[in-house]
């Protein structure tokens, strides 16, 4: 089994869903998906991370999966608004975004959620 993440498994009461093949998620881009009927989207930074969080933005419900990337931040396509990966926190005035744990596992993409 190949794993590039090594966060540890769903807590209780959270499930890990497949969610697509890791190459579904280039390098630099961001792509929405359903896991366990929960819209999110994943995330493949240019170092090769992987990081999901809900799909929508909580501040206008803008299309985070189009979101521009960096090691430390996320930001809204529609009003700019950015949220760490770490805690999904807001760098502004925009309330939380909800993160969760994501791994690749034999060129599949799980998602804890």
């Amino acid at each position: 089994m190949s794993v590039t993440d090594t966060r540890p498994v769903a807590p209780p009461g959270v499930r890990a869903h497949t969610v697509g093949r890791a190459e579904d998620v280039p390098p630099g881009e961001g792509r929405a998906f359903v896991a366990g009927g929960v819209q999110v989207a994943v995330f493949r930074l240019r170092d090769g991370s992987l990081h999901a969080t809900q799909a929508a933005c909580p501040h206008a419900g803008g299309p985070l999966a189009d979101g521009q990337t960096d090691p430390d931040v996320l930001v809204c396509p529609l009003h700019l608004h950015g949220f760490r990966w770490r805690d999904g926190s807001s760098t502004g005035d925009a309330g939380p975004l909800t993160v969760y744990p994501v791994r690749e596992v034999d060129g599949l993409l799980v998602v804890d959620a």
